[in-house]
């Protein structure tokens, strides 16, 4: 813990009392950030992590970017956090999802130009190898055509697997298409890639959300379909997206083998359940996840629409005409 402020009491001097304030709110804030270091290195290293100390890391760290802005203004070197708080928010939140979506976008075009190109050439190289071996000794020939068409089967198999991988990878055309076209032809798409029966309810209208709000439903549905396929063992989906008084609502079940939420919530390995509740919370909303073993699984996002937040010019543009009335 800091030293109590000691402030002189032989004087009324005003800077003097200022400056040592400052100074133990500089040596608290100093302190607070190396204990936040400290949580979140445990954190990493603890062997069954939690959402529930996922939550408490990032709370935290939420917690210390204020303290640490608070700080900043005080000691001069920073904005008064009182102004643009809200602001700043959906900034951050348009960051993060921006600088994924450049992520995805990198990687689309590197899987694409790279891993894809080589598996399609090397199934070409073994269909070279395939017309040379019909022309080998007999008693070599069947062996060599055996190897050849093993060989070509793995190529084959592993290029329809990055090409699944760029086609999640393709940023959605959520401009040309609108949300519930995107979501519909991307189901589709899905359901023959993966055997998999969608059933879908899409309300066409439309949203009148962002697009960083409409992408970031996008890649929860996204998420949601590809859990399906890697984990749930299921034979068919049903997908709603719909809009429910003040309330637009995302609704993705399976009948697949579903899973124990509170063992799954220990698993480190649950990335894609967290990924969905972040991208979820960053635009306002919230994601609920229903599952029983045996029983199949549901996901609903609900992002309530009087919590959209106003454009951030016109929210300026307002607090300005209010401090020049």
């Amino acid at each position: 813990m800091s030293e109590p402020v000691r402030i002189a009491q032989t004087t009324d001097d005003l800077d003097e009392q200022f400056d040592a304030i400052v100074d133990v709110l500089r040596r608290d804030v100093r302190n607070l950030r190396q204990q936040l270091e400290t949580y979140g290195r445990t954190y990493q290293k603890h062997d069954e992590v939690t959402q529930r100390g996922y939550r408490r890391l990032k709370q935290l760290q939420l917690v210390m970017q204020h303290i640490e802005s608070s700080a900043a203004y005080l000691l001069g070197s920073g904005i008064d956090p009182s102004r643009d708080s809200d602001d700043d928010s959906v900034e951050v939140a348009q960051r993060v999802l921006g600088s994924l979506e450049a992520e995805r976008e990198r990687l689309y075009r590197d899987v694409h130009d790279g891993p894809a190109q080589v598996l399609a050439n090397a199934i070409f190289e073994v269909e070279y190898l395939e017309r040379i071996a019909e022309r080998a000794p007999a008693e070599v020939r069947q062996t060599l055509r055996t190897e050849l068409a093993n060989l070509k089967g793995q190529f084959r198999g592993s290029l329809d697997s990055v090409r699944a991988m760029i086609y999640d990878l393709r940023p959605p055309e959520l401009t040309e298409l609108g949300l519930a076209e995107a979501i519909r032809n991307y189901a589709s798409e899905w359901e023959l890639r993966c055997g998999i029966k969608v059933a879908s309810q899409l309300d066409l209208k439309d949203t009148g959300l962002n697009p960083m709000e409409e992408l970031a439903i996008y890649r929860v549905m996204q998420e949601a379909l590809q859990n399906v396929h890697k984990h749930a063992h299921a034979s068919a989906v049903g997908m709603a997206w719909s809009r429910s008084n003040d309330t637009w609502v995302l609704h993705v079940t399976d009948d697949g083998m579903g899973f124990d939420l509170v063992k799954a919530a220990r698993h480190k390995k649950s990335v894609g359940l967290l990924s969905m509740r972040e991208r979820a919370e960053l635009i306002g909303g919230s994601l609920q996840i229903q599952s029983t073993p045996g029983k199949g699984t549901a996901v609903t996002l609900l992002l309530p629409i009087e919590k959209k937040v106003e454009p951030l010019r016109a929210r300026r543009n307002e607090r300005s005409r209010e401090e020049h009335s």
